[in-house]
């Protein structure tokens, strides 16, 4: 089941859902976890775009480690930076055609096994493209 605050992620290593905040705006983009001094360990923040394309972000005013999951149109996971440093501006660049980044805590996704070919499932990416749609179980 699709849930706009749900990220669900699934590999051969199992499967695992965050609930999140969407960033699918300007204003919301720009500012993602900044001056946060803590996320919930199970809990992200989903940054969706309008089109594919090449994504970088860092980590200004950012305060705590954050792993940035890159993932394409059709939800799978094409690139993981993990542990980024806080207040490091330095461009974390995850590739082209990308659509979306999902950040959650830094060593998360190590810990939970997430990696490149993994899954993403959410609402907001494109069902009909979708690896893992909302209508699969």
């Amino acid at each position: 089941m699709c849930k706009q605050d749900i990220v669900s992620v699934r590999g051969d290593w199992g499967q695992a859902e965050f609930r999140v905040e969407v960033a699918d705006d300007a204003t919301e983009r720009s500012r993602g976890l900044m001056f946060r001094e803590s996320l919930p360990r199970m809990s992200g923040m989903l940054f969706i775009y309008e089109r594919p394309q090449s994504m970088s972000f860092w980590m200004r005013n950012t305060l705590i480690p954050l792993d940035m999951i890159f993932v394409d149109p059709e939800g799978r996971v094409r690139a993981i930076h993990e542990n980024a440093v806080p207040l490091d501006e330095t461009p974390i660049r995850g590739g082209p055609g990308l659509l979306g980044v999902l950040e959650i805590n830094g060593g998360l996704s190590r810990k939970l096994g997430i990696g490149v070919g993994s899954e993403l499932r959410h609402p907001g990416l494109p069902q009909k493209e979708a690896a893992w749609p909302c209508a699969a179980n």
